[in-house]
């Protein structure tokens, strides 16, 4: 792929969610794209240790697993139950070769309004996950939403945020998630992606472009790349200074992108990342 410009793209699962994934890993290769993200559902439906296998036999490279996360709960078995669950996401990402596991920390639990204390119970949960996932090969990266999501999904909004949770831990265990969807819009945003660069903590960089207006249930907006109002060659430009190498998804959810034609949809994405980012 020397010269294409998609030397550094991953095509998120999700963009494309309506190619099955031997459908997903087929059109990667005839698209001449050698990095993938995954997520856990579509994974789990197929088969860990068959998913394995067939990136494997692809020669395609896992940058990421989406997702793990959702932290907040106070009621005890129910944080039992994240753990665990969080627990075997690391699992799955060490059996997938990647040594990334993105969190969506969640949000608030059902009639609280304490946005302190929920973030203290993603930093107690950490604590036990980070040296889990150290031992597997892998590192958390806590990814902060939009504040829209604030209540429902991910109480941490910001970069900053996500930071003084991650920097209470060794880098290898937990950093951060950079997805240019979620942080956009905050002008403290390039410092803290400095800063986060100098401590080794970026371990995903992701793409979304930001168009409006939002859809009914805001969740499923993010926009093609090029579409919308986000710079991504200054993003990427953020992270590089920063010291970031890695891969560069594209993660887009979107209902009138889904009802194509998923190779299309491939193509088109991967053109668009060489146009807008490459």
């Amino acid at each position: 792929m020397t010269g294409t410009g998609l030397e550094r793209f991953s095509i998120n699962q999700m963009t494309v969610r309506q190619l099955s994934l031997p459908e997903l890993v087929d059109a990667c290769g005839k698209t001449g794209i050698a990095q993938m993200g995954l997520w856990r559902e579509p994974v789990r439906a197929y088969g860990v240790e068959a998913t394995a296998g067939l990136v494997r036999d692809a020669g395609l490279t896992v940058t990421t697993l989406c997702r793990g996360g959702f932290l907040t709960a106070t009621d005890p078995d129910e944080r039992a139950a994240a753990l665990a669950d969080n627990r075997r996401a690391v699992d799955e990402a060490a059996t997938l070769g990647t040594d990334t596991l993105v969190l969506v920390s969640g949000g608030l639990p059902a009639g609280s309004k304490d946005l302190h204390g929920a973030r203290e119970r993603i930093a107690d949960a950490l604590a036990l996950l980070g040296p889990y996932a150290e031992d597997h090969g892998v590192k958390l990266a806590i990814e902060p939403l939009h504040p829209m999501f604030a209540s429902d999904r991910c109480v941490v909004s910001t970069l900053a945020q996500a930071l003084d949770l991650a920097e209470r831990f060794p880098a290898q265990q937990v950093g951060v998630t950079v997805d240019t969807y979620h942080v956009w819009w905050d002008d403290t945003a390039p410092a803290q992606i400095a800063r986060a660069g100098a401590g080794g903590r970026i371990h995903a960089f992701q793409l979304a472009d930001w168009i409006t207006p939002l859809p009914e249930g805001v969740l499923n907006g993010r926009g093609q790349i090029g579409d919308g109002s986000i710079d991504m060659r200054e993003w990427r430009g953020y992270v590089e200074a920063a010291g970031y190498t890695g891969a560069i998804e594209v993660e887009l959810f979107n209902e009138a992108l889904w009802s194509r034609d998923g190779r299309e949809m491939l193509a088109e994405t991967a053109a668009r990342f060489a146009e807008h980012a490459g």
